[in-house]
This record gives structure tokens, C-alpha cells and sequence, in this order.
């Protein structure tokens, strides 16, 4: 049995297919980060939408690209899901409060949120422990 500061071994497939599923979220993210730090139209007509004046698209971006970095780095990974939980929320609430439709916009952030995690369990032994789906 692993010490505390023993690393618990992954299997490889395990680690790999976290990886992968990382990666998705990771993508979409800095795409979505650094289209707002470049201030494109269709990022700004987007937000004025929401109810967002276009002031707020830097300091989003920087927000975002900071939560991602986190995440994407293995010893921040946890940290970084937590803030990309808490960014990704904001994102719902921004969505029910202009009533936007449940499946597609509400709930999409949620979509993301489930792949940031759902990697962040494959490839972080530890959090096995604190979510046990095996004997």
C-alpha cells in the first residue's frame, strides 16, 4: 500500500483516457479565453447579449486562461477544477438569469463541467478516494 508520500499508481489506460478527456474541456476553454482577451465581435455581441458590457471580456479571459493553466498543470489540476466549478457556474446562472433554453445553453457549462471532472478522476488517483464508484 501507498505511503502519503508515495505517488498511487494509475494504470496507463486509465491515465491516458484522462488525458484525453482533459484535453476536450482544456481546448474549448482556451478558445473561449482567448477569443476574449482578442475582443472579437462575435465574442462582444455574444456577452451584450448576456447583459455583459464589453469591459468585462479581458478581465473574463484572463480569469479563464488562469483557471485552465491551473487545471492543465498535473500538481494544480485540482485547484484549477475547483475554479473552473465555480467560473462555470457563474456561466449557468448568467444563462437562467436571461432564460436562455435548459438543454443547449443552460446546462451546456454543466457539459463542461462534467468532462473537467470526469478527467480530473482519471487521472488524479487521490480524488478515488474521495469518490469511490469501485469496491
Amino acid at each position: 500500500m501507498p505511503t502519503s508520500t508515495q505517488p498511487i499508481p494509475i494504470p496507463a489506460g486509465r491515465l491516458w483516457a484522462g488525458r484525453i478527456l482533459s484535453a476536450l474541456p482544456i481546448l474549448f476553454l482556451l478558445f473561449d479565453s482567448v477569443a476574449k482577451l482578442m475582443r472579437l465581435p462575435p465574442v462582444l455581441e455574444g456577452m451584450a447579449k448576456l447583459g455583459y458590457s464589453d469591459t468585462v471580456a479581458s478581465p473574463l479571459g484572463i480569469t479563464l486562461l488562469v483557471c485552465v493553466v491551473l487545471y492543465a498543470i498535473p500538481g494544480t489540476a485540482v485547484l484549477g477544477a475547483i475554479l473552473l466549478t465555480g467560473y462555470l457556474g457563474g456561466a449557468v446562472a448568467t444563462h437562467v438569469r436571461v432564460g436562455d433554453p435548459l438543454l443547449s445553453h443552460v446546462l451546456f457549462p454543466t457539459y463542461v463541467a462534467a468532462l473537467v471532472w470526469g478527467g480530473l478522476y482519471l487521472r488524479e488517483a487521490r480524488l478515488g478516494a474521495l469518490v469511490p464508484f469501485r469496491k
